[in-house]
């Protein structure tokens, strides 16, 4: 499994670099989310530009990051979901837990609005 973790001031940016997000590294991406997902951090960004293809192990994985950063009440927010992805996630109705948003930068923005803070 192949991703990236940036960090702006105490908000994670996590892009996963594989084309499906599916069983065979669903394990891995829960393992690192739960590494990754401290309460030192304010929120995190999931990156899924590289994905064209995610399965209900994917969408469990994206369900533990939530469930993680619930825990100390900071938002997950998905950004680069190809329209496959988008309607995945309305179906499973994920779009309901996480705010969905085009770009990193649009999503930072977002995260640092003063109705955010």
């Amino acid at each position: 499994m192949k991703f990236s973790i940036e960090q702006d001031d105490d908000i994670a940016i996590f892009t996963l670099k594989s084309s499906s997000l599916d069983a065979t590294i669903s394990g891995d991406l829960k393992s690192e989310f739960l590494i990754l997902c401290q309460p030192n951090l304010v929120a995190l960004v999931i990156d899924l530009s590289y994905v064209e293809f995610m399965d209900s192990a994917g969408i469990s994985s994206l369900l533990i990051a939530e469930r993680q950063m619930a825990e100390h009440e900071a938002p997950v927010v998905i950004v680069g979901a190809n329209e496959n992805i988008q309607t995945t996630l309305r179906i499973s109705q994920l779009d309901r837990i996480f705010e969905i948003v085009p770009t990193t930068d649009e999503a930072l923005q977002l995260l640092r609005s003063p109705a955010n803070d």
